[in-house]
């Protein structure tokens, strides 16, 4: 049988798209394991799906801090740890999705001779992608204009998106939250691990929020507020099962900028507003996600600087007019389900 090794942590974004390829290989009759780190987000959503391996990271910073002098060592221990697992595995392929975890994966597969397959799914590749980049066979790429910064093993193939986000049930997500089929429903999501700004800005003006619309706030791990209490306000940290139906019931979205979120509400003819990261706390790869897709008529875009109740709610406002138009450039979109292209090429990996 056929064996490969998922890798891929720190963020829901580095793990869910994993789950799109899953099914595609059980049916083509591979035997699929995980690499992830001891306690990191991706422990928790691969759960006893697959067989689950945790070995020692270290994250990179762009930061002083102290343990950007401890952490290379976790890094190497993690190269010693992944070898260690890969030989007992002896897979014909790693795909990396990208994430701190993947660099000592990525190397010890480079020793031992197994082909690893890159993906990004940013406009910019990451940093974890950029370092493991000379040890991989190929990149595969979500946009096109990736190509502008990064050649080398290079390869256009979209995002794979799991196919249970199409088969959610509006009436299901509206029952699941105690909401009622009279009201526009608006989704915030501020990724896996939550924004504070984005929560603080929908709790501070939940009153006039609630006056238009029903509000679904995916805002954490952590984040829940249990002191509100309103019917028209439903507070979830992070959505799994229930997520497609909550996708269906959602008239708007407000979304940070990662990527995979951002190309999942375009499959899903979602109309949104994207609040991106701002570059005092991130790389900017959020911004030029979202500027690409504010130039192609998919979304809006309030900086997370410029984000206020009055923007948002004149946003909203301009999203419900022209709600036609943006559904309409999603839906002629030529960016589609990404995930037979890469299955593609980890096939040819593996050969």
């Amino acid at each position: 049988m056929k064996k490969i090794v998922l890798t891929g942590g720190g963020t829901a974004g580095h793990v869910t798209p994993n789950f799109a390829l899953v099914p595609h290989l059980q049916q083509a009759g591979w035997e699929i394991h995980y690499i992830g780190t001891h306690d990191g987000i991706e422990r928790t959503l691969v759960g006893t799906q697959l067989p689950y391996y945790a070995i020692s990271a270290g994250k990179f910073r762009r930061y002083f801090d102290l343990k950007n002098f401890s952490d290379p060592f976790r890094v190497l221990k993690g190269v010693f740890d992944a070898a260690s697992i890969l030989r007992k595995i002896r897979p014909q392929v790693v795909f990396s999705k990208g994430g701190f975890v993947t660099v000592p994966v990525t190397i010890a597969a480079w020793f031992l001779g197994i082909p690893v397959v890159l993906h990004e799914s940013d406009l910019t590749p990451g940093l974890a992608n950029r370092l493991s980049l000379p040890f991989a066979k190929r990149l595969c790429l979500t946009f096109p204009d990736s190509l502008n910064h990064v050649k080398e093993k290079a390869i256009v193939t979209g995002t794979p998106i799991r196919p249970e986000l199409f088969q959610g049930s509006r009436e299901r997500g509206l029952q699941f939250c105690k909401f009622s089929q009279n009201y526009p429903t608006l989704l915030i999501m501020g990724g896996s691990l939550g924004s504070a700004i984005l929560n603080q800005t929908i709790r501070d003006n939940l009153r006039i929020l609630v006056s238009q619309y029903q509000v679904i706030h995916l805002c954490g791990k952590g984040n829940l507020d249990p002191q509100i209490k309103n019917p028209r306000y439903c507070q979830l940290e992070y959505a799994q099962e229930e997520l497609p139906d909550l996708f269906a019931a959602a008239d708007f979205v407000i979304s940070r900028a990662g990527a995979n979120s951002i190309f999942e509400l375009v499959a899903l003819t979602k109309p949104n507003i994207l609040v991106p990261l701002s570059r005092q706390a991130s790389r900017g790869d959020q911004i030029l996600n979202a500027e690409s897709f504010a130039r192609q008529g998919f979304s809006l875009v309030i900086q997370e600087e410029e984000l206020t109740v009055d923007e948002l709610l004149h946003q909203l406002t301009d999203l419900a007019t022209n709600r036609e138009k943006f559904v309409e450039a999603m839906r002629s979109s030529k960016i589609g389900d990404g995930t037979h292209n890469v299955l593609e090429i980890i096939e040819e990996a593996a050969r």
